[in-house]
């Protein structure tokens, strides 16, 4: 049944959650690798933990040989996009050698993962899990679950282009932010915003597509009646 696949799509990203964040935390390339990716970029191990942040390591399988093992289904795992599959039926794990950024869903649950390569030969630099029964991008803060009491206590959103943004503003104390993860603000999501609060703020990239994302966001918040500044 449907509520079944949704089910166990859940429990497989948040066991894929766990294991990034224990990869990170306790294996050497974790640490050598992951950890000390996030505290170049200034990210105190509390933020840290806080954000559930993780690692995937290098070698090819390896989360799947894991999960296998943990008895998850393979086809489950490929619908939760954590798995790919090549034309010929090899199949490869999606965020192999990325530091990896969970998303969650407004009340908290791991729906989907942001995975960045560290590697400059990666064919993409950031990876989104692709939408699944349980996560569509456009109906997504990143952040929201942490930021959500904040908001309504500020009476203010700061919406942000990419997670690390989000992470270093909480880092600077500044907790009532989201973001909108590289696309722009879609009617949805601001419609999560106003459960909260009717003020935003746009705090975009400063360049061609940052001001792109920007003119179509003003447009969107002020068609949804919201207070919006730049």
């Amino acid at each position: 049944s449907k509520f079944s696949a949704k089910e166990s799509q859940f429990i497989a990203t948040k066991f894929a959650s766990k294991y990034f964040q224990n990869t990170l935390w306790n294996t050497n390339e974790g640490k050598a690798i992951g950890l000390s990716y996030f505290k170049e970029r200034g990210f105190s191990e509390r933020i840290i933990k806080k954000f559930k942040l993780g690692y995937s390591l290098k070698k090819q399988n390896t989360f799947e040989k894991h999960a296998l093992k943990e008895g998850y289904n393979k086809t489950v795992l490929i619908k939760s996009s954590l798995i790919g599959e090549n034309e010929d039926g090899k199949s490869y794990d999606k965020f192999r050698e990325r530091v990896i950024f969970p998303i969650h869903s407004y009340s908290g649950k791991t729906i989907g993962f942001g995975g960045r390569a560290l590697n400059p030969d990666a064919k993409s630099k950031y990876l989104n899990s692709s939408e699944t029964l349980i996560y569509d991008k456009s109906k997504v803060l990143y952040g929201l679950n942490i930021a959500k009491q904040a908001i309504s206590k500020t009476n203010k959103c700061f919406i942000v282009e990419g997670y690390t943004d989000v992470i270093a503003m909480h880092q600077n104390g500044i907790e009532n932010v989201v973001s909108a993860s590289g696309t722009a603000l879609a009617t949805y999501q601001i419609g999560l915003v106003k459960r909260s609060t009717n003020n935003i703020v746009l705090l975009f990239d400063a360049d061609n597509a940052g001001k792109k994302a920007t003119i179509r966001s003003i447009d969107l918040c002020l068609k949804e009646e919201m207070n919006v500044k730049i």
